[in-house]
């Protein structure tokens, strides 16, 4: 219990660092000459793209341009690009209780519905994220949604069900089964706190997570029985902790199909520690494994209030130039990595397209008070993107084209 207090410090003190210096200068890191070319995946590869900002990114105005300048839809871009999926995150509730949205792209079932048909009529894949709360969850923090606050532990397994299998009929009537379904988004420390903590009670407490993540489990398949069941947690590289986490759950026969991982590689370590870990999940439980997020900066510029959450230091423990060079090395490395694991099915980039512009933020003032939180309004890591500040696709998105 101790190990894993501290295995969840860290990952909130890193996830908090958003007013870190943006110093753009040189170092020994040097990508600048590396030739951009596509990367070499296996047959059936996912390339996903976490889209949940989009709406709200054009509901600001901000246009999006292909490699020739010409404006077009962002989804569209990205699927001419290689793309083959989209992921969306889900939040209950993510407004108070005047209606006034938490921000972080307001993603509510509506939202996914939109996103999602858009992303069939491309032809595209679809992977869908309950968080199981009304905003951000992580291993830092898996808020309740407010309306499930006073439930006891019994109603609150049967309200993620009735929850889940409402939103999958939902999807279902608007001609949208989703590929693949998260119970819950990095999910280290459990869902719904304090009842679905994994950690630090009275013992049961991987008891109680199981009977909540069977419960979204069972709904998905009844009402989309080809739809994948995902598990996902935090830190990809960390082989210990998925081994202690998966061994609970597989203990208490949890049903699921696959495995998702983050991976930001100057947080979490090398890509090498990332594939040693998919060799060794898919070895130990035989589930595909797919990386569901991931993402590198193409520059130091800052282009709103919020400090961006990469810094110098963060560039020399990676290895990986801070430009549209390095983000393109770094995700070369990263498909063909994964694609040569045994396990390894797929790299979902994280939020392609989440730039800055008029009420574009993290969260609101509202959205910071029912996460406790105070980060500064904005966007931390529109840096992150594939597309510049001016809309226009970079070159380093030649990784995933087909």
């Amino acid at each position: 219990m101790k190990k894993l207090s501290l295995l969840s410090l860290s990952i909130l003190t890193a996830l908090s660092l958003c007013a870190c210096s943006t110093n753009n200068s040189t170092t020994e890191v040097a990508n600048s000459n590396y030739i951009i070319e596509k990367a070499q995946v296996k047959q059936g590869f996912i390339k996903g793209a976490d889209i949940s900002t989009l709406l709200e990114m054009e509901k600001s105005g901000f246009k999006y341009f292909d490699r020739n300048n010409v404006q077009k839809d962002a989804l569209t871009i990205l699927q001419e690009e290689g793309f083959n999926y989209i992921r969306v995150r889900v939040w209950v509730d993510p407004k108070d209780a005047n209606g006034i949205s938490y921000g972080g792209g307001s993603n509510d079932l509506a939202t996914l519905i939109t996103l999602s048909k858009r992303a069939k009529a491309l032809g595209m894949g679809v992977l869908v994220d309950f968080h199981y709360s009304d905003f951000w969850t992580d291993p830092g923090k898996q808020f309740k949604p407010k309306a499930w606050e006073k439930l006891s532990f019994d109603e609150l397994v049967a309200q993620l069900y009735t929850y889940t299998k409402s939103a999958m009929q939902e999807l279902k009537k608007n001609g949208i089964e989703p590929q693949m379904v998260q119970i819950g988004n990095e999910i280290n420390s459990g869902i719904l706190w304090p009842d679905g903590k994994s950690w630090g009670g009275d013992g049961f407490e991987f008891d109680r997570l199981a009977k909540l993540l069977e419960s979204g489990s069972k709904a998905v398949k009844e009402i989309s029985p080809n739809s994948e069941v995902m598990l996902h947690l935090a830190q990809g590289t960390k082989t210990e902790t998925f081994k202690w986490w998966f061994d609970e759950i597989a203990k208490r026969n949890v049903s699921f199909d696959s495995i998702g991982m983050s991976m930001y590689t100057w947080w979490d370590g090398p890509i090498k520690d990332l594939t040693a870990n998919i060799d060794y999940v898919y070895d130990r439980y035989k589930k595909p494994v797919y990386v569901v997020e991931a993402a590198y900066p193409y520059t130091f510029e800052n282009e709103d209030s919020a400090e961006n959450t990469f810094t110098l230091d963060d560039q020399k423990k990676t290895g990986y130039e801070a430009s549209v060079n390095g983000q393109a090395k770094y995700l070369k490395d990263l498909l063909e990595g994964v694609s040569n694991t045994k396990g390894g099915m797929g790299v979902f980039y994280w939020e392609p397209a989440w730039k800055t512009g008029k009420d574009i933020t993290w969260a609101t003032p509202q959205g910071m008070d029912y996460i406790n939180d105070h980060w500064k309004t904005g966007n931390s890591r529109e840096d992150q993107a594939l597309f510049d500040k001016n809309g226009r696709v970079l070159q380093s998105i030649t990784i995933f084209n087909n």
